[in-house]
């Protein structure tokens, strides 16, 4: 298991994810805000990897504007060198990447316009996966999308959508339950009618659940990633204390992680933390699970880093 967390670091006096309006678009302020996004994202990797956390997903703003109509800057040529340099970092380190378009990234929509902002806007997420030099392990999750008053209608819209999609893109696709529209059942029918793999979010599971056992649902989604695709990847988190339904906590809550791990055995795969607090809780998380992995296998320590990157 390889642990991670999502798109920034509060611990470095740095963001990946700078961005500006669209007023405000021009060559040279795109070029200097990639610039500082990509500096930042290296940092970020590096310390990661300094500290066994093996797993991230890389903020969608890396590049602001990159699916707009009005952006016509080659910024994908002036930046594949900075990019093949992280991605042949990443490789070193045996780290895996993910990217998780926004919200209003709807491939379901019923209107064209939205549908084709979506493809734009994947189609981007692909391209930064493609020069960083990353295999088909390097994901790019989406929810199905809005119910618009017919979830059978929106379930197929999708999918015809997803087959409409350049293979390069689709390729790097992988569809997630959420937790109030589309669960579990509905994203593996989903992937019997596209090949899509399915990534579980246990949070939105426990909101909207499927009946099966936590064990289940993972051997269920699992059975739906190719040996290409890499380990079955996992979004983490608990509720929120006092919160509304659905709201993810803003630390690591112990106990409820180490019952996630007691009854996620024996399954295999990478683990994304959607906690708040980001690195500080990642890195208790790894502790915690390098600690379990010492106390079924004796002979490896907690502290050393092999035992943190099979945690």
């Amino acid at each position: 298991m390889r642990i991670g967390y999502p798109c920034i670091n509060l611990s470095l006096d740095c963001r990946p994810s700078r961005t500006f309006r669209l007023s405000n678009l021009s060559w040279e302020r795109l070029r200097e805000t990639v610039a500082g996004n990509l500096a930042c994202l290296e940092r970020i990797l590096r310390w990661n990897a300094e500290r066994g956390l093996l797993f991230f997903r890389i903020t969608s703003d890396l590049v602001p504007l990159a699916s707009h109509p009005a952006n016509r800057f080659p910024w994908d040529e002036a930046f594949a060198p900075d990019l093949a340099r992280i991605g042949e970092f990443i490789r070193a380190a045996g780290m895996r990447i993910s990217m998780h378009p926004g919200q209003y990234t709807l491939l379901n929509s019923p209107r064209p316009e939205v549908v084709a902002a979506a493809r734009a806007d994947l189609a981007y997420h692909a391209r930064v996966l493609d020069l960083l030099g990353l295999d088909r392990t390097a994901k790019v999750q989406i929810h199905v999308g809005g119910l618009y008053g017919d979830k059978s209608a929106a379930l197929a819209r999708f999918v015809r959508e997803a087959e409409r999609l350049d293979p390069a893109v689709r390729a790097r696709l992988v569809v997630e339950n959420d937790e109030r529209l589309f669960n579990l059942d509905d994203c593996l029918w989903v992937s019997r009618e596209t090949g899509l793999p399915v990534l579980l979010d246990v949070f939105h599971r426990e909101v909207y659940p499927d009946g099966r056992t936590l064990p289940e649902a993972l051997a269920a989604a699992a059975a739906t990633w190719g040996p290409e695709d890499g380990p079955l990847m996992v979004d983490y988190s608990s509720p929120l204390p006092g919160g509304r339904p659905g709201s993810h906590a803003h630390a690591l809550d112990e106990a409820h992680f180490r019952r996630f791990l007691e009854e996620s055995r024996p399954h295999d795969f990478d683990l994304m933390l959607e906690v708040k607090d980001k690195e500080r809780s990642a890195l208790r998380a790894l502790e915690i699970a390098a600690a379990d992995v010492a106390l079924r296998r004796p002979g490896l320590a907690p502290a050393h880093a092999d035992a943190r990157r099979e945690a």
